[in-house]
Parts: structure tokens; sequence; C-alpha cells
């Protein structure tokens, strides 16, 4: 049966567009319609792969974004600068189109539902891709911390803030690092260990982080936590680069 499962993960399937929505000026989220898709664990990924008409193929990976639905699945997409493929799917997709999928993947990022500990999610830029995963099925106690570069580069905000105002399990804290929304408290920042000392769970809570996004934001936040005294072996990471898009 695990090698049937795991096949199966490996397996390009077809998917369609079911519905697409805009997170910012350049991102994109798709809603993907799969026959026989059974779910995900969330803070896994997929690949997609699309095919020209003279048969040339290409394929990414994406974090998939949406709680666990059989049948469906959500990634959202952020323009990559002369990509082959994050262009298309930002730009071009529309309902009804087809590509394939192949997944889902990963089983080290992943936050598992029977997981009692209380979560602390720490994205940067579309690094907060896989964690809005992990929001959205929330069981336990979470708090998000989304480094972005202003409020125009955000994404999910309108349902970050109506999950944080509905559920007293989910707290979300903004960083901007380059503008700030008027009236916001301070100037623009980088994450710091005086402020993850202010949000992230006492050392004394057996917790989980999970930190997403460019290499060097995963490597500096992972230091800062265990400067913080977390424990380096309840730390999980996710880092991305480029990759042609």
């Amino acid at each position: 049966m695990a090698r049937t499962a795991v096949l199966g993960r490996l397996t390009w399937q077809v998917a369609t567009v079911a519905a697409t929505r805009m997170e910012s000026a350049t991102a994109r989220t798709l809603v993907l319609d799969v026959d026989g898709w059974d779910g995900h664990v969330p803070g896994q990924h997929v690949d997609l792969r699309l095919t020209a008409p003279d048969g040339y193929t290409a394929h990414r990976s994406y974090s998939i974004s949406s709680a666990p639905e059989h049948g469906r699945l959500e990634v959202t997409v952020q323009t990559v600068d002369d990509g082959e493929v994050s262009p298309y799917l930002v730009e071009v997709a529309e309902p009804g189109d087809q590509l394939e999928v192949r997944g889902p993947l990963g089983g080290w990022f992943v936050r598992r539902p029977d997981d009692p500990r209380p979560a602390l999610l720490i994205g940067g830029g579309s690094g907060v891709a896989p964690l809005m995963s992990m929001v959205r099925a929330a069981t336990h106690p979470t708090r998000l911390v989304y480094s972005t570069r202003s409020p125009s580069d955000a994404l999910f905000t309108a349902e970050l803030a109506a999950l944080s105002a509905r559920d007293g399990r989910i707290a979300v804290t903004y960083v901007y690092t380059r503008s700030v929304p008027p009236g916001w408290p301070e100037p623009p920042r980088r994450l710091d260990g005086d402020m993850l000392a202010r949000v992230a769970w006492p050392r004394d809570v057996d917790s989980v982080a999970y930190v997403c996004g460019p290499t060097g934001f995963v490597e500096t936040v992972a230091d800062l936590l265990v400067d913080l005294g977390h424990d380096p072996a309840n730390i999980r990471t996710e880092r991305f680069g480029p990759t042609g898009g």
C-alpha cells in the first residue's frame, strides 16, 4: 500500500483550472480540480507541468496554500521575471485550462492535524503560501509572523484579518521591511530577535516553529529562534531561491 501511494504521488495527473484570484499585483491563486486527488498535509507542495503546442514541457514546484480537500487544491504563484511557468500561471491561465500536477510532495515541512503543540509560523514574502495552508487548517493555537516589503505586496490580507478576528486560536503579526500602512506604529524594519521574543511562544511551552522564505531570511530567523532558547529539533525550515520561474 505504501509503495502504491508513493507511486501515485509521482504520477502526473490532469488538473483543470476551476477559478483564479489575484492576491497582489504579481501573485495569483489558482484553484485546481484534480480527479482522484485525496488531499494533502498542510505544508506540502506539488509540481506543475505545462506543455507547449510543439511538445516542449516545463515544470516547477509550488507550495499548496489551501486547506486539505478531496478533489481540489490551490496554489499561489508569484511571478518570476523572465520565468517560463509563473508568468503563464499568473497572467494567462483561466478557468477551463488544463495542466498537469504531481504530488502531494514533502514530509518534513508539514503540520499534521494530530499535532497538539502550539505553532509559530514565520513567512518571508511568498513563503507565506504553505503557512497559509497551515493557518486555514489550524485546530490548535497558531501564531503567524508575516514579513513583507509593503502592504501592497502582502498576500491573503483580507482572509487573515477575518480568520484572526473569528478564531481566537489564530494571531497574525506583520513586519513591513520597506513601507508601512498609514498610521502604522513603527517605521519599516526587518524581523529581529526583539520582535521574535515578543511574539514567539515562551521557551517553556512545547511548541513547534515553521519558517519559510528566501534562504537568507530562513537562516537568519532559525538562528534567532535558537538564540532565544528554542530547540532546533522543533524548528522546521523550507527555503526557496531562483529556479527559473
